[in-house]
């Protein structure tokens, strides 16, 4: 289960250097923080169950976050 921390941690440092070439600045340190975050779980050795109830936390903290801003942040009508 460590292993796919890492893997996460792969990815969202791929997306960190995508948004960092895409002048999405913010953006990019929001993801250069969950690479960092996955990588130092996946070296912590915890229990698989462990593992899932983090992972659990952070999908609930994320969709929370998510529907948050889609719902009182973002303006309808502005990217068209």
């Amino acid at each position: 289960m460590d292993r796919m921390f890492r893997v996460l941690s792969f990815w969202t440092g791929i997306f960190a250097v995508m948004f960092y070439l895409g002048h999405m600045h913010v953006t990019s340190l929001i993801f250069l923080a969950q690479t960092g975050f996955f990588l130092l779980l996946s070296y912590l050795k915890l229990t698989e169950r462990m593992y899932i109830y983090i992972f659990g936390a952070y999908l609930t903290i994320f969709f929370a976050g998510f529907t948050y801003w889609t719902t009182f942040m973002m303006v309808p009508g502005v990217g068209e």
